[in-house]
């Protein structure tokens, strides 16, 4: 069985456009969260702090279980 080079490409951009994606989402997190209630302040900080999270781990568990053809 030998790594997959779709996936290790997709992997591989993405790699690169997630820090543009939470650069984005935590600029446009910093400019409504004033504007809303606490409750939702608390969810959105939550919400990107659990999908950044995820997206790293399944980033770095995506690229080394390819290379390692696991």
């Amino acid at each position: 069985v030998l790594a997959s080079l779709p996936l290790q490409m997709m992997l591989y951009f993405n790699v690169y456009y997630f820090p543009v994606w939470c650069l984005a989402e935590g600029m446009m997190l910093q400019l409504k969260y004033h504007l809303l209630p606490w409750h939702y302040q608390f969810l959105l900080v939550t919400a990107f702090l659990i999908l950044s999270l995820a997206e790293g781990s399944r980033l770095y568990l995506g690229y080394m279980g390819n290379l390692q053809e696991k």
